[in-house]
């Protein structure tokens, strides 16, 4: 088993034994995805062997330091590796390399060479990624979980965008080459998201400036609700209004009908030679009688009281917006009323919903009959034709 191997065991080991829960975003993966960068700008920059070698170990090591302590991690992790790495017999210039690989992401100093440039670079990878944004909020919860730092979203943004400007650069020409374009794609989307809390935060104090504006208004009842029940009540009585006006049609027809019936079919049935039509006349002039019938059963209005108490009025028992409930009263009395009832927010918005409800009741109450007059008129209509149509062949034969 090669040094490479014994390491990456150690690290897995170190990391899933001894890391704290807490630590979300500089677990395991985070060091794996920096092992594999690192892997990748070696390759792009022609690194020698033993410089690769030392790369990668330095990458897996880098922050291994968290298992002892947050504050100074990276000179824990160089100190780990170096013990780890002296036990294995590792030459002290790669263990100097390594060393310096991993202090080198405390970003203090610039890179000296192109180990730490690319270790530097491995690093924040990240940002050059398309995964910035989900890694990026792993860090903001780890850094809440170990009491580090808990900001708001515009502040948190605001932090990434200076670390994006001021203090983030990619060294290798291989990250400039590949990953800046992502880079600055994240910058641009951060600056989107900056400007999108910046107009919600606008939009917020507006509606908090506004919803004052509306406490501080006189208790009026609001006109959008009136509009509401203005335009309800309106489309109720339309809709009464197309009822009667079917019911009418109806009565009119049936009347006709049976007028028509009257005076040429019913006469002609006094000679026996015409017997054969009694039953389809019957018929006919059950069904158009029926019809009518419920046409007028439709329109006929119901007759109210009329009367209402003082204590009505109190207890809000008695809706004043419908004529059947004050016709009898005396015009003193029912002003007295109505004086109460606009003092009252609730009672009159109540009132009001009363008289839309009932209105409903009364509409579904025509319609219903309408619906069954319309079946009636058509079923008899049908059932007519066909009497006279069997009424006739059977007296031809």
């Amino acid at each position: 088993m090669d040094i490479l191997q014994k390491t990456e065991r150690y690290i897995v080991s170190q990391l899933n034994e001894n890391l704290a829960d807490t630590y979300i975003y500089h677990n395991f993966s985070h060091t794996l995805r920096v092992v594999n960068y690192v892997q990748e700008l070696a390759l792009s920059e022609n690194i020698e062997q033993e410089d690769l070698l030392a790369l990668e170990l330095a990458a897996w090591f880098h922050d291994v330091g968290y298992i002892k302590s947050n504050d100074n991690h990276e000179s824990l992790s160089a100190e780990i590796a170096k013990t780890f790495l002296t036990a294995e017999k590792i030459s002290s210039e790669i263990i100097l390399k390594v060393q310096q690989c991993i202090l080198i992401t405390k970003m203090t100093e610039e890179p000296k060479n192109i180990l730490e440039k690319i270790m530097l670079d491995a690093d924040c990878g990240h940002l050059g990624h398309k995964i910035f944004s989900e890694t990026n909020q792993l860090l903001r919860e780890e850094w809440r979980l170990l009491e580090l730092k808990n900001v708001s979203d515009k502040e948190w943004i605001q932090e990434n965008i200076e670390f994006f400007i001021k203090k983030h650069n990619y060294y290798t020409n291989h990250a400039r080459l590949n990953w800046q374009v992502v880079k600055d794609k994240n910058l641009a989307q951060l600056y989107k998201s900056l400007k999108k809390i910046k107009q919600e935060q606008t939009k917020n104090k507006i509606k908090a400036e506004e919803f004052k504006l509306k406490k501080q208004k006189a208790k009026l009842p609001e006109r959008g609700i009136e509009t509401m029940f203005r335009v309800t009540l309106r489309n109720h009585i339309a809709l009464s209004d197309i009822a009667d006006t079917k019911a009418n049609i109806l009565l009119s027809v049936n009347a006709i009908i049976i007028s028509m019936a009257l005076s040429n079919l019913i006469p002609k049935l006094d000679n026996p030679s015409n017997n054969y039509l009694i039953i389809p006349t019957i018929i006919f002039v059950v069904f158009s009688l029926v019809s009518m019938a419920l046409s007028v059963i439709a329109t006929r209005p119901n007759v109210t009281s009329g009367e209402f108490t003082k204590e009505d009025v109190r207890q809000k028992k008695v809706n004043l917006l419908f004529f059947g409930n004050f016709h009898k009263v005396k015009l003193d009395e029912f002003q007295w009323a109505m004086g109460e009832m606009m003092q009252d927010r609730d009672y009159l918005y109540a009132s009001m919903t009363k008289d839309l409800y009932f209105l409903g009741l009364v509409l579904h109450k025509k319609y219903s009959i309408l619906r069954l007059t319309y079946t009636v008129f058509l079923i008899g209509i049908i059932v007519s034709v066909i009497a006279f149509a069997v009424a006739f062949k059977s007296q031809g034969t």
